[in-house]
Parts: structure tokens; sequence; C-alpha cells
């Protein structure tokens, strides 16, 4: 007869069973910094302004054709101030590849149109055309701030921040009241919120006189007055309405983190902070920030962008080496965030399978939905050499997918990165309500990310 041997068994601890409390501490003063980089950055402008500010005090410098590339130089990459590229040299040649942690910086929000700003029944609106995935009605009656940039004519930048500080004003999409909502109760959740109706309330108070725009007409010299700027650069602005407030711990415990922009920022601090707490690496590790995730990474911004081939193939060309042979050579760690396993929806969700709060980095073999459509699918020897790699980096980590096979699905970076011939795959923090306005995360699970892109950047 056949004995119960536990050495045969897979199982899974909840990360404060397994850590000491030593790291406990590192954990919480880890996300001391991680919500310090969320309030800094609710935009990708911004998240691109905080982290060259952050890789600056860290000893990066801009690379510029012709610099040299030698072991333990720190460079970034600016692309466009939405994107950003960060690395430090290793020891062996670039021929023999680099490891790459690749997250992005976009989140869902709803952007304004270029020409927003109107008037209808003695109340001053602003058009959106929202961004990415969301659910519509969790974006009414929410505090929003405005966060962009205005270019004006003659090339002039405009900041524009307004409604984070506790002084400033708060915008909001207004909602029917219950009293009169028994048609709207009818309808399903996205025939009773369109995209068309997420209008912005930003005034109510008329310049005196005479006039048929009288609200708008207020709000303009407003904005003229403390900005500068006048209608027509709207044009050519980039403004953002995203919500108002900053990342809160969550629960009595402190254990959790509420805040906007979780997906997918809680995996680019982790990256950068690992980056920047290496030393000098045997192969050169390459931090990713970029753009245009959420809506395909197309653009010049997105991580289809030749402009990450451009940065690699400099520092190449400086070695004397082919860019083809440092890709072939390279690993990639997509680090994107999953859902977490919500007991509050089960039925979405195939729990032996599924991450969890509190399990530590979530790898993910494949994302895509359905049969695989869209995921690049990993290796299992990439798996087998994570294992080995967290192992003895002590690294608390899980495996995940995204729901039930027929559920959905979702896509990362990980394709367009093994398309370049790159080994990749995804891993990341579970995360609870994604892509609403107030996301939700686990302070150990983000620390242990943190401890995963470090580990990576050590592979030899």
């Amino acid at each position: 007869m056949y004995k119960m041997s536990k050495e045969l068994y897979y199982e899974q601890k909840h990360i404060s069973d397994i850590i000491c409390d030593e790291e406990k501490a590192a954990a919480a003063e880890y996300s001391k910094g991680y919500m310090a980089f969320l309030d800094n950055g609710k935009t990708e402008r911004e998240c691109v302004s905080y982290a060259i500010e952050l890789a600056k005090a860290n000893g990066f410098v801009e690379y510029a054709p012709g610099m040299e590339v030698v072991p333990g130089a720190k460079f970034y990459r600016n692309n466009r101030d939405k994107a950003l590229v960060l690395a430090v040299i290793g020891t062996e040649k670039l021929d023999r590849g680099c490891n790459i942690a690749g997250a992005h910086i976009d989140s869902p929000r709803l952007d304004l149109k270029q020409n927003p700003l109107y008037e209808d029944s003695e109340m001053a609106l602003f058009k959106t055309h929202y961004y990415g995935g969301i659910k519509k009605y969790q974006w009414v009656t929410l505090p929003l701030a405005l966060h962009g940039v205005v270019i004006k004519k003659d090339g002039t930048k405009v900041v524009i921040n307004i409604g984070e500080d506790e002084t400033d004003p708060v915008f909001v999409v207004t909602d029917l009241l219950p009293h009169l909502g028994a048609d709207q109760n009818k309808k399903s959740l996205g025939e009773a919120f369109t995209g068309e109706n997420l209008n912005i309330l930003v005034g109510s108070t008329p310049v005196s006189g005479e006039g048929a725009s009288r609200m708008k007409d207020l709000v303009l010299q407003m904005l003229n007055e403390k900005y500068g700027i006048v209608e027509e650069d709207f044009l050519s602005a980039e403004i953002e309405a995203v919500p108002a407030g900053k990342a809160r711990y969550t629960g009595f415990d402190r254990s959790l983190i509420t805040a906007y922009g979780h997906d997918d920022r809680s995996c680019s601090y982790a990256e950068l902070k690992a980056i920047f707490d290496i030393d000098t690496p045997v192969k050169t590790a390459v931090c990713i920030l970029s753009d245009k995730e959420e809506v395909g990474s197309d653009g010049v911004s997105g991580m289809q962008s030749a402009d990450f081939e451009y940065f690699m193939e400099e520092l190449c060309d400086a070695q004397g080496v082919k860019l083809r042979h440092c890709f072939a050579n390279s690993f990639c760690l997509s680090a994107d965030v999953c859902n977490a396993f919500d007991p509050n929806f089960p039925e979405v969700s195939e729990k032996r399978n599924n991450g969890k709060i509190n399990y530590g980095i979530a790898l993910m073999k494949y994302t895509g939905a359905r049969g695989k459509s869209g995921s690049s699918d990993a290796s299992p020897e990439i798996i087998a050499m994570l294992r080995r790699q967290f192992g003895e980096a002590e690294v608390v980590w899980q495996m995940a997918a995204l729901g039930k096979v027929d559920q959905g699905g979702g896509g990362t970076i990980a394709k367009f990165m093994a398309n370049r011939n790159i080994d990749t795959i995804d891993a990341g923090i579970p995360v609870l309500s994604m892509h609403a306005p107030f996301e939700t995360v686990s302070v150990y699970d983000c620390y242990m990310t943190y401890k995963g892109v470090k580990a990576v950047y050590g592979i030899k």
C-alpha cells in the first residue's frame, strides 16, 4: 500500500505564515514609497516625471548617443514624457542578453475631448471620452481631479492639476436620483450609463450681465486668470479626469492599499525600486515603463513602438553588439497585475488556479482570452527557471490565471516582447476591483513583487 507523503503535495501558504517580522517591517516601509509614487503619478506624464526625479537621485543619467556603455553605468531614456526605459549595464556584454522587467503606467480614466467646454441648462460641463476598459457606472458621483498639460500655440506648456489639494475644488459626473430611476433600473449597466453621457460638471455661476453662455464664460475667465489659456488651447491639450484623493491603507490591520491606478503602477514601482536597489549586475538590467497598454500598446509611446529598439540598439552599438543577438539571449518579466479571487464574485474564477491576495507575486503562464488568444504562453523551461530563482531569493510566489476559461480574459505587453524573440512571462500583483476608480492590493504582495523583479535582475 502507498503511504501519504507530504513531500508529494503542492501547498500554498499565506505570506504572513512564512515571512519573519523583519520582512513584515520591510514590506510596510516599502508600501510608503509606493503610495508616494501613486500620489505623485496619477497620469503617465506624472509617473515619468516622478520616476526621472527618483532615477536621478539614484545616479541615473539621460542617455545620449556616444556615451560610454560600461559595467555599472546607469541610463534612462525618456520617450516623449509618456514612457521611460532605464538600464544598469552589466559586466557581461549585451550579446549575452539582458534581464528585462516591463510594466505600464497608463490607467483607465476619462479624457477631455478636444472641444470639451459647453453650457446646458445654466450649468457648465466638460465632454469626455473614456480611456481603457471601464465600467461606466463606477465613474459617476465620484470626486474627480483634472491632471494634464495644455500646449499653447507658441509651444508653451501649461501643467494642469486641480482637485488634489484640500483647498481645490473637485469635479463630478452626476447621476439620476433613485426616486426617478424606474426606467433607468430596467436597463442593463451598459445601457444605463453611456460614454457620451459621462459629462463632468465644472461650474454653475454666471458672469454678470447678459449673454447666451454666461456659465461657460465664467469658467473660461477663471482658467485664463489662473493658467493663461483660452478655449482654443483645449485643441492642443491632454487633460485627464482621475479620482481625487490619496492612496490609503485599507482594513483594521492596514494590510491592504486602496488607490487609483494599481493597474499597473504597482508593478511599475516594483521595477523602479528594484533597479535602484541592485548593484552592477552580471547581465544588463532593463526597466520599462510603457504607455498605451490599456488600449493595445499602439502609438509612439506604446510597447509596439520602435522606441524601445532605438534605445537598446544604441546600447548594443556602443558595445559592438547586434541587437538581434541581445534579444535572442534576453529574458523579460512582463510585470502586470492579475485579478485576485473575490469571495463576493466566486462564480467568475476557477479557485484552484486563480491568484489570491497575500500569496505573493503571481506568475501567469498565459493571459489572453478563451483559447489563449492574444497570449505569448510562456514555456515550462521559463517557469522552472523562475522557480529556482525565486526560491534562492526567498520570493513568495503563486501561479495564477485570469478567471474561468470562457469568462473573458485580457492582455498585457508580454506578446509584444515575445514577438521580439525575447523569452517572456507575465507576473504581477493580484488586484481586487481591477479597473475601478479605486483598486485594492496587498502590502505583502507588492513587496514580494519588488523582491521578484530584483531576483530577475540577478539572473545570470
